[in-house]
């Protein structure tokens, strides 16, 4: 005797009595490629997801100015950060467009608008301000349990920025600029004279790896991250002092010294002491580095450690990686995709002004 084929009804709830229900993936949000903060020019912020093509696929409302996003690794969910001193980030379900979850800095803390997910996508880590102590701190958060709070660890330097995972791994990479801040003094720099940035590794909440710039460039805040697949680290950062900052960009490896890239006078005095994003190809052999005070993107030869091209783009920040080359947005509301093999693709999206970061879903 053949057994009767199950109604829709039954055969959904079967698959979900078995726990062999598939889980949203970021298909079924539209397959985006990129999220990406932006304003509008009433004020209003949002969160956009984009296509390869660097079309918007969708617009979610935030609370206030984001900086940049984290993607879940297999979830169709992104968490949005609050520009550095907000005390928020929001969890979005990027199907529907709801707040799944809002996080709240602890008391005495802010975030420095940046986290990343674990492999696994069970946990997130935040960056974070203990302005009381004026050191840095991580914050994990427990996704599974709806984004509690779980607890914290030291960030192993002070002001940690950004933070990224080395690849296949739960190593974890942590921008430390060396820059103490107070929420009573906004965004002023209070130990320019005594700042130390470091790049921390930290694995299991312990830092197994700490890189330093040379004492001649204490001053030099480093502050954003890319990782290549093959676990090099790029660096741009924002320079303090007085006069020409000789190196604005950097590239590390666990257990080794600290390179930094070379430019011609000129073209360093173009980025005006700043860097906004990093990028760096899959294979860690160039490095993309925006300056949206300069309107110029960078692009470096990481082997040599030299400067190959200068791109002028208006307001341009945010910069990821886009199939042989890399995708750039601009506070102008430009998108530029910059191909190797190609003419790329160039966009402009009237009445978005695009935030510091691309992320790369």
């Amino acid at each position: 005797m053949t057994r009767a084929v199950p109604d829709r009804r039954a055969f959904l709830g079967g698959l979900l009595a078995a726990g062999a229900m598939p889980m949203p993936s970021w298909a079924d949000a539209g397959a985006p490629a990129y999220l990406s903060a932006a304003g509008r020019p009433d004020g209003r912020a949002v969160l956009c997801g984009l296509s390869a093509e660097l079309e918007i696929l969708f617009e979610l409302p935030l609370p206030a100015r984001g900086h940049a996003a984290a993607a879940h690794p297999s979830r169709p969910e992104a968490v949005a950060f609050a520009r550095r001193p907000g005390t928020f980030a929001i969890v979005l379900d990027c199907r529907t467009g709801a707040a799944a979850a809002r996080l709240e800095a602890p008391a005495g803390r802010h975030f420095y608008g940046h986290g990343v997910f674990s492999r696994s996508g069970d946990w997130l880590f935040t960056t974070e301000n203990d302005y009381e102590t004026g050191t840095g701190a991580v914050g994990v958060w427990d996704v599974q349990a709806g984004y509690r709070r779980a607890g914290s660890f030291a960030s192993g330097g002070v002001g940690p920025h950004d933070i990224r995972r080395l690849p296949t791994t739960e190593t974890l990479v942590v921008a430390n600029g060396g820059i103490e801040t107070h929420p009573e003094t906004g965004r002023t720099k209070l130990n320019l004279p005594t700042m130390a940035p470091n790049l921390a590794y930290l694995r299991d909440g312990a830092v197994i790896d700490t890189a330093r710039l040379p004492q001649d460039l204490h001053m030099n805040s480093i502050r954003h991250l890319a990782v290549a697949e093959t676990g090099t680290v790029a660096f741009g950062m924002q320079w303090q002092g007085d006069g020409l900052s000789p190196a604005l960009v950097g590239l590390h490896r666990v257990g080794q010294k600290i390179r930094l890239c070379a430019a011609p006078p000129d073209a360093l005095r173009a980025l005006r002491g700043y860097i906004g994003s990093v990028a760096v190809s899959r294979a860690g052999t160039t490095i993309a580095a925006t300056s949206p005070r300069g309107g110029v993107i960078h692009l470096y030869d990481a082997g040599q450690g030299s400067l190959t091209r200068a791109i002028p783009l208006e307001d341009v920040s945010g910069v990821d990686l886009h199939r042989d080359g890399f995708a750039v947005t601009a506070g102008t509301g430009a998108l530029r995709s910059l191909s190797a093999g190609a003419s790329g693709y160039a966009r402009s999206v009237q009445g978005l002004a695009w935030d510091n970061h691309l992320v790369r879903v």
